[in-house]
């Protein structure tokens, strides 16, 4: 993968290209105009001058792709000269003359639609023919065929009559409103595609393209390619972190939403690990490069973004096989047509009208874009709240799932020990002297209990004398008094005895398998700290959000059985799977899914691989800075829990999305091509070519407007 930042631009620092070649697969380099100028190098194509345009590398027995080297910018292009043309092969048409009840002519001008409407048909129509020469060549004719025997049709029709070879009325008007009309569609088209996957590229637009190097002689600044592993840089506050690394100088809060969805900066201090691509808000960092290019977080997410957008769904898999066979349909319903009507005795000009306008109405246009645009906006949207879709069909099978197990350590707890609970005449007292005392030990349960008083914004006296005793606890001198912090041995050591209401809270903490820390001074304890894994502050949020969705809540931990009831009790789960190893988590899948229910199973991808591939979906969670999770079907970047409710939510609406697009594309071909095809010509009305390509225009657009009502879905945390 190249480096996010530079394929972004790339092709605007160079106005020359050398090896030009022909139509090599390999290239990574295309003209959007003339898709057999490839190039090894970013440049300029020399028959139309237009910037060389990154192609996806072609694998084998890829499915043809009909928009291959299409680009909004060449439908714009090929549309407004096309309309340009257009107007006067219409002001100059004898039968919209006719029509309008006006004259318009000179020496010659009756050879001006002739004229126009082959250019047209050359230059415009052009692209269809040659999308439809690789939809047949690999196989899989469609909408391009279709759209290419209609203007082919009308094209050597009108020719034959204005040459005399046959007799009749040209065509010459109806081909020059259809191509240009057509170009319309699919420049809305592909301007709509390409907005939709516009996660990629503000993804690279995350990265500066420069970095500040720390030198001996200072810092110098060089671009991000030139970075390597154990380099150091230097963040100043309100740049951007360039790649991923561990701070080792300075404190800052970081803005990591553009990549977590999380809104909170996090603090970042020593041997914390930031993330290319986010935000240094307050203060200034310097840090050490752990990884560069593809190694790094960001581009693990753009690879995933990549591959979801390409991968499909049932929904796509479905309309895939639809559009497939609608294409034989409307071949089918044009044949009839002409046999039809041809029995009839009708004109051969009518005939031809008719047969053109099924071939254009029927296109399974709309159909075509019903899913994958759906597909690209979802995907995009699921980036920008932190969910990482790696399977299209995880994000779909979402909105049924029966039951979410929970992993608890590192998923609905933080998977570090806290306070959970102080008993003492004054709490506030007893964690300040616990927490002065401890504050020079680098043991755990030490560096927990001065987190709980940092917190509680307390502030600590200075320790003399401070002694650790090995697996007893602590001792040392605060403001002149002696003493000791431990667990149940250093009551045992002390002598000392626990008074009634202390006795009580040791039992209750002890069945819920929390650590207790006494706290001892002379004879007396002055009170008691309970720690435990803390509980994430968003997961009883996480978990009432998929009871208020129907799901059921389960959790799973390697944990005691005291354990499991405390956390599950404070979270509102009911159902708990405790003192589970590892390698029996798949079989605690298995077991939830002997009724028949779809189990969705979260964990941290690591000990929990095998339950992630058992489930039937995965779901990692807290991979900010590892996504490539091999058994994950969903990558949550952030730690968030509350992450898996977004994940329905966005299931649900998306393939409400994709059902609203299916039914109105394949009702919309259903009911217009026997419109097309005549039956109602005995009522007087006849649709004509021309407004048969405005309706499938229109019904293109209509599927294109729907899926972008999928970007006001707002995936909030509640």
């Amino acid at each position: 993968m190249d480096h996010p930042k530079h394929h972004h631009h790339e092709h605007d620092k160079h106005e020359h290209s050398t090896g030009l070649q022909v139509a090599d697969e390999h290239a990574k380099y295309a003209c959007p105009m003339h898709p057999e100028v490839t190039s090894d190098k970013p440049g300029m194509c020399p028959k139309c001058h237009m910037a060389l345009e990154k192609t996806k590398p072609k694998q084998a027995h890829a499915e043809h792709d009909k928009h291959a080297g299409h680009s909004p910018n060449m439908f714009k292009q090929k549309f407004w000269l096309s309309l340009l043309l257009t107007v006067p092969t219409l002001l100059f048409s004898m039968t919209i003359q006719t029509w309008l009840g006006f004259e318009l002519m000179f020496p010659g001008s009756m050879y001006i639609p002739a004229v126009f409407g082959t250019i047209i048909f050359l230059y415009g129509g052009l692209v269809f023919l040659r999308s439809a020469r690789g939809e047949l060549a690999a196989r899989q004719p469609g909408m391009m065929t279709l759209i290419s025997m209609a203007i082919s049709v009308a094209f050597v029709y009108s020719a034959a009559v204005t040459l005399n070879i046959v007799d009749g009325m040209d065509f010459w008007w109806e081909l020059a409103t259809l191509v240009t009309i057509m170009l319309l569609g699919h420049w809305l088209e592909m301007a709509s595609i390409s907005n939709a996957q516009n996660a990629l590229n503000e993804l690279a637009k995350l990265l500066p393209d420069e970095a500040e190097l720390v030198t001996k002689d200072g810092t110098k600044k060089v671009v991000i390619s030139d970075l390597k592993a154990g380099d150091k840089v230097l963040v100043r506050p309100g740049t951007q972190v360039p790649v991923d690394g561990e701070v080792i100088k300075g404190e800052s809060e970081v803005n990591e939403s553009m990549l977590t969805g999380e809104s909170k900066p996090v603090k970042k201090s020593v041997s914390s690990q930031v993330i290319g691509g986010t935000l240094n808000t307050s203060g200034a960092l310097t840090i050490k490069v752990t990884k560069v290019g593809e190694d790094t977080a960001l581009a693990g997410i753009m690879k995933l973004v990549e591959e979801a957008q390409g991968s499909k769904s049932n929904t796509q898999i479905l309309a895939d096989k639809a559009a497939y066979y609608l294409t034989f349909i409307a071949l089918g319903a044009a044949l009839l047509t002409w046999i039809g009507w041809a029995i009839a005795g009708a004109s051969a000009g009518f005939i031809l009208e008719r047969v053109v306008t099924v071939l254009i109405i029927a296109c399974p246009h709309a159909l075509g874009l019903a899913i994958p645009l759906v597909t690209a906006i979802s995907t995009t949207k699921a980036a920008q709240n932190g969910l990482l879709i790696r399977q299209r069909l995880a994000l779909e099978a979402a909105r049924d799932i029966d039951v979410v197990l929970f992993d608890k350590t590192g998923t609905l707890t933080k998977g570090e020990q806290g306070v959970v609970n102080i008993v003492a005449g004054d709490e506030k007292e007893l964690i300040r002297l616990a927490a002065s005392l401890e504050q020079e030990s680098e043991h755990p349960i030490a560096r927990a209990i001065v987190a709980a008083a940092k917190k509680r914004k307390i502030r600590l006296s200075e320790a003399h004398g401070f002694s650790a005793l090995e697996g007893r606890g602590a001792t040392a001198k605060v403001e002149g008094r002696s003493l000791y912090v431990g667990g149940p041995r250093m009551i045992q050591e002390r002598g000392v005895k626990l008074t009634k209401t202390l006795q009580t809270s040791t039992d209750t903490a002890s069945k819920n398998g929390q650590t207790v820390i006494y706290v001892i001074e002379n004879e007396s304890v002055l009170g008691a700290i309970m720690l435990a894994d803390v509980i994430r502050e968003e997961s009883k949020a996480a978990v009432s959000q998929l009871h208020a969705s129907g799901k059921r809540v389960a959790m799973l931990t390697g944990d005691s059985k005291g354990v499991a009831a405390w956390v599950a009790k404070e979270l509102g789960i009911k159902e708990y799977f405790a003192e589970v190893l590892p390698e029996n988590k798949a079989e605690t899948v298995k077991k939830l899914q002997q009724d028949g229910s779809r189990v969705a199973m979260v964990g941290d991808g690591v000990n929990d691989a095998p339950a992630l591939t058992q489930a039937d979906i995965g779901i990692a969670i807290g991979a900010g800075t590892d996504v490539a999770i091999e058994s994950a079907g969903i990558v949550l970047a952030s730690s968030d829990p509350r992450g898996v409710s977004k994940i329905v939510t966005l299931s649900r609406r998306s393939y409400r999305k994709m059902q609203q697009n299916l039914a109105w594309a394949t009702g919309y071909n259903a009911l217009a091509i026997p419109l097309a095809a005549g039956v109602t010509a005995d009522l007087g009305f006849v649709l004509s070519p021309a407004i048969g390509a405005v309706l499938m225009s229109l019904s293109t657009i209509i599927v294109a407007v729907n899926a972008q009502l999928l970007r006001r879905l707002q995936l909030e945390n509640s």
